[in-house]
């Protein structure tokens, strides 16, 4: 697929290379000058910077790693109790940069946007691994809900838990690589996280200049060229790049950091103040705030942790009302209709037999509907777009084109040319040496696949048939490109989809008769999980790199070396936090961990509640055609107002006071941005403080707990 070549050249007359007073032939020629000047001066930057020492750097390595395991904690805690993970990007740029300016003359060198970009890379690498390695889902799913009859519940180790995690957190980093040329390079994928990370990175350090100035993307040439945003761009981008833009001189741009960093902080300190007082006064987590009968008898409260009014805050509006639809029709309307038919006898907080485990199997089925529609059409969008122009070209034969003026023949030919000159042109890119060679990518996947084989061995032993570990591998592979793309394009890499995905299709590998049908499947959807949100993450990051004209080997090592840090470090976390608080329990009720084994259930013949397949087939066919008309939808005025399926499907399988508390975050975004017209960059960063503030203090009242302190 040619990439957009933008909008330089605008001729309507023939070319007359030998009437130098022609206009249009002047024109002509200026712009394909201009272009072929901003191709050069693009690929100079790329050169300078990918050749600069700061690229990678023992110190930007550690701080990297320090900050990362700090959002790996933060990402254990929110994950295991409700599945939420972040790769916090953008807090991470801030806090590098911070924590090098406060150094100030200290330090041996300046602390520069690619040397920040190495930094924001590895935190992410550690700080997303909880889910990479499966610790807020599979494990515990593992650990703690399979049944005897199922070969479980499946204790293991502190040291099996390591090398599980190994395994898992290569792969999808080197199958990454090849893929960068295609969606980075040629196609320009907008990446809208890691385009945002770029301009904060650009605006904390002074320059919004970048390396694809050069009018073949208006969203990026907006980006990095300093115009003004406009229609497409992502909003956190189009906030930064409407507001803050390049300080005009020291004082500004130290004031514009520090603000920043202090309203970091401040949320940060509100936050983990509240964490840390909720341990010694629980009952702040459930405020019956519709009567006490409603709360105690049908979980509706409200937790008003700060972390996740900015865990909403994040989310969006639109995403937070549609979880609130899914609390409202699944705890609201499912859950005392199964209790009061005799459907989900027991309690309701049951997950085996009352109704907060009848309304799971719902839920289920509008994530695997919506999955599978979204995937089809992630896996069929390419060849509806290239089969496109023959379709247009068929459809104009048999019809005599109108005979034209004199000289347009010539003119067509000349546009034809000069479009052609443009698509030959090579694609800027950083200079070779600069690139991971093809033999480090080729030794490596296969060495890591191998690597990742022997680890589930290790692991699991002949539990898990050799042929399953292959095929899961080579299953996550093939998702993961569709991962790869619909994240360029949306932002959202639909791991949980392709989770399922590889869950239905193992379900049919791995015959019913199999004793062990259910692990092999938890672990077959692990996998495929890792590589897709692996690869999607590395490409992320070197979309913001590109951008910012950082070396793409460095970035390729700092991923490795944070993803290796980050499966010791979750496997560690994950353990201390298991060690100390029952789970599932009342602070870890692991929700994607019942998720996880409901779904291996379901697909390997495992009988359903009564009733609830019927609910659950309609619940599916009815978000099936959600899901087509929010893709036909896409960018219409009423595409909001289609629930999308994971939204609500999320709604019904998390309590309603973390949906409540998501849905106040939400609307508050709503008003700062829609209803005030402000930017929204200082409520990301409020929201990240509030997130990091509860996930650090954490810590603390998880010694508190294992010291048995005493609550009030």
């Amino acid at each position: 697929m040619a990439p957009d070549r933008g909008r330089l050249i605008r001729t309507s007359g023939p070319e007359s290379g030998s009437d130098d007073g022609d206009p249009q032939a002047r024109d002509e020629a200026s712009s394909m000058a201009r272009l072929r000047r901003s191709r050069s001066d693009a690929g100079r930057f790329l050169a300078e910077h990918a050749a600069s020492g700061q690229n990678f750097t023992a110190r930007g390595v550690l701080v990297g790693c320090a900050v990362g395991i700090v959002i790996c904690f933060s990402n254990m805690y929110f994950g295991l109790q409700t599945g939420w993970v972040s790769g916090m990007t953008m807090p991470a740029s801030l806090i590098g940069f911070a924590f090098f300016k406060s150094l100030g003359s200290r330090l041996d060198g300046p602390f520069t946007p690619v040397e920040n970009v190495l930094v924001q890379t590895v935190a992410g690498a550690v700080g997303t691994m909880p889910l990479g390695s499966g610790f807020v889902g599979v494990v515990p799913a593992i650990e703690y809900l399979l049944k005897p009859g199922e070969g479980g519940p499946l204790q293991l180790s502190l040291w099996r838990l390591v090398v599980w995690s190994l395994g898992l957190c290569f792969f999808g980093v080197f199958f990454a690589v090849p893929l960068r040329r295609e969606v980075i390079i040629r196609e320009k994928l907008k990446f809208p996280s890691g385009t945002a990370t770029a301009l904060m990175i650009g605006v904390l350090h002074g320059s919004q200049k970048g390396a694809e100035d050069d009018g073949r993307s208006d969203e990026e040439s907006r980006l990095l060229g300093g115009d003004e945003g406009g229609v497409g761009q992502d909003a956190s981008v189009r906030s930064l790049a409407d507001t803050d833009q390049p300080p005009e001189s020291g004082t500004n741009e130290m004031s514009g950091w520090r603000s920043k960093v202090r309203l970091l902080v401040i949320s940060f300190a509100i936050s983990g103040s509240y964490t840390l007082v909720t341990y010694f006064v629980p009952v702040l987590r459930k405020l019956p705030i519709l009567g006490v009968p409603l709360a105690t008898k049908w979980l509706w409260s409200l937790n008003p942790a700060p972390a996740y009014i900015g865990q909403g805050i994040i989310m969006g509006p639109a995403t937070t009302l549609h979880m609130f639809l899914g609390a409202v029709v699944g705890w609201g309307i499912l859950s005392p209709l199964a209790k009061t038919k005799g459907w989900a006898p027991g309690a309701v907080e049951d997950w085996e037999n009352g109704s907060k485990g009848w309304i799971v199997w719902v839920s289920l089925a509008i994530m695997l509907a919506d999955s599978i529609v979204s995937l089809a059409w992630l896996a069929l969008k390419p060849v509806v777009k290239r089969a496109a122009p023959y379709v247009e070209e068929a459809s104009r034969r048999g019809y005599t084109a109108l005979a034209g003026s004199p000289g347009a023949d010539d003119a067509s030919a000349s546009i034809a040319q000069q479009l052609k000159e443009v698509d030959d042109m090579p694609d800027v890119d950083a200079p070779p040496e600069h690139l991971i060679g093809n033999r480090t990518v080729c030794i490596g996947l296969v060495v890591s696949i191998l690597f990742c084989i022997v680890c589930i061995h290790i692991t699991f032993g002949t539990i898990i048939p050799l042929y399953a570990t292959i095929t899961a591998v080579l299953m996550a592979l093939l998702l993961s490109i569709m991962g790869v793309r619909a994240l360029g394009e949306t932002d959202l890499n639909p791991v949980s989809g392709i989770s399922k995905l590889t869950q239905l299709f193992f379900a049919l590998l791995i015959p019913s008769r199999n004793k062990h049908g259910v692990l092999i499947n938890l672990i077959a959807g692990a996998v495929s999980e890792s590589g897709a949100l692996q690869a999607g993450d590395m490409l992320q990051d070197l979309k913001t790199g590109h951008l910012l004209g950082a070396s793409p080997r460095a970035q390729f090592y700092g991923q490795l070396i944070g993803s290796a840090v980050g499966a010791v470090a979750s496997a560690f976390i994950y353990r201390l936090y298991t060690g100390v608080y029952e789970v599932p329990g009342e602070m870890f009720q692991v929700p994607t961990g019942f998720v996880w084994v409901f779904t291996a259930r379901l697909v390997t013949g495992d009988c359903l509640p009564v009733m609830a397949r019927e609910f659950a087939a309609g619940a599916a066919g009815l978000f099936a055609i959600a899901t087509a008309a929010r893709i036909i939808g896409a960018g219409k005025r009423w595409h909001p107002f289609i629930p999308g399926g994971i939204a609500v499907a999320v709604g019904m399988y998390n309590v309603p006071s973390f949906t409540l508390a998501r849905t106040i975050g939400g609307l508050g975004n709503w008003y700062w941005c829609a209803h005030l017209g402000r930017e929204e960059t200082p409520v990301i960063v409020l929201a990240s403080g509030l997130i990091l503030g509860e996930g650090v203090v954490s810590i603390v009242n998880l010694v508190l707990a294992s010291l048995s302190v005493p609550h009030l």
